[in-house]
């Protein structure tokens, strides 16, 4: 029997070169970290998934939750999460602790899908490995350069392009013009709010945002008020999209239940892993509610969330960072391609990828 008898932490940072930094609204951006989960089973197989969080905090939980993966059965992914979940129970249902074990059990599913030599997407109960996918950035310094990357995202294979509001009103409202402009109607924009709108604000710039057609608002407001959500869902057309900075199935059950929220925004390396990030877009679907994980942190990630979509009836789509990320860039051996908007995720058992090791050297 397949067991697993190692689980090493590899945690990634790069600095960016400084014609190559850029600012968000909520402050600049000069490099960008990630951890790569790896298991290896007695057998030779090995294993990958990604955790979001501080690496130092991520190495923590995960030193203390190896004595509990190390001997098991990798396809036993549920009694695995269901395992990790109860002996965190003192310090982990939110943070680092349910991101570590997301990266574990990402990890677990690559390795129980090259166990029975399948693709993940087909063991969720997924029918096609294509998965619609995103450009996410567009953080640049005038709304000339917001068209800029829209036009490079399109020209990239991209149908649907991401850009960041919040810097002030006059920007917000000429970038989301140009960029709607330079991407035209037939193509889909949303727009991040970055948490930076007060109430008012926020109600004003939606009907800026219905004028342009934007496919969905995300996170304009603080991401843990639910009555301003449900205020603000209740007064605008534009979808409301929540939860790259929430945890697990009990976090997402609250903006659910709120009806605070349009399209929930559970993520792999951040939620709990692929186990409960398709509970929560079960549980989300119920509801009426549809499923596009955020993605911001590497190539792993997306792929394990994009395994996500393509078994939830209610997945839109994946994020892909446009940004200048090599984690995105260059970490896997074949680099993730954009093809008439989706990505093909394949029929290779497990996740289907393999890391470059010569960048995660040079990354480490």
């Amino acid at each position: 029997m397949t067991v697993i008898d190692r689980v090493e932490c590899i945690h990634l940072r790069f600095s960016m070169p400084m014609d190559r930094t850029f600012s968000t609204p909520s402050g600049p951006v000069h490099g960008r970290l990630t951890t790569i989960i790896r298991l290896t089973t007695d057998d030779g197989l090995t294993g990958i998934g990604s955790a979001y969080a501080h690496p130092a905090l991520v190495q923590a939980a995960v030193d203390h939750l190896t004595p509990f993966v190390v001997g098991y059965d990798p396809r036993e992914t549920e009694r695995h999460w269901n395992r990790l979940h109860g002996i965190s129970r003192w310090y982990g249902r939110k943070g680092a602790a349910v991101s570590a074990i997301g990266g574990i059990d990402q990890a677990i599913w690559d390795l129980h899908g090259k166990a029975v030599g399948a693709p993940v997407w087909q063991l969720l109960g997924g029918t096609s490995p294509v998965v619609p996918a995103y450009a996410s950035g567009m953080l640049y310094s005038t709304p000339e350069r917001v068209a800029e990357g829209c036009r490079a995202a399109i020209a990239r294979g991209f149908t649907r392009v991401k850009m960041r509001a919040g810097w002030n009103w006059d920007y917000d409202v000429a970038a989301v013009a140009a960029a709607r402009a330079a991407i035209g109607p037939d193509c889909d924009l949303m727009v991040d709010g970055t948490w930076r709108f007060r109430l008012p604000d926020a109600l004003a710039f939606a009907r800026v945002l219905e004028d342009h057609g934007v496919f969905w608002f995300e996170e304009p407001l603080s991401s843990d008020d639910f009555d301003e959500f449900r205020q603000l869902r209740a007064a605008t057309s534009v979808p409301l999209a929540c939860g790259e900075n929430e945890f697990a199935i009990h976090g997402f059950r609250e903006w659910v239940r709120n009806e605070a929220v349009d399209i929930v925004k559970a993520d792999a390396s951040r939620a709990g892993g692929i186990t409960e990030v398709m509970k929560i877009a079960s549980e989300a679907a119920a509801a009426g509610v549809r499923f596009a994980p955020h993605s911001w942190c590497d190539a792993v990630a997306v792929v394990a969330n994009a395994h996500a979509v393509a078994a939830s009836p209610n997945g839109i789509t994946v994020e892909i960072d446009q940004t200048g990320n090599r984690f995105i860039e260059e970490l896997l051996g074949n680099p993730l391609l954009v093809v008439d908007g989706c990505i093909d995720l394949g029929y290779r058992p497990g996740l289907g990828i393999e890391l470059d090791e010569a960048a995660l050297a040079d990354m480490h």
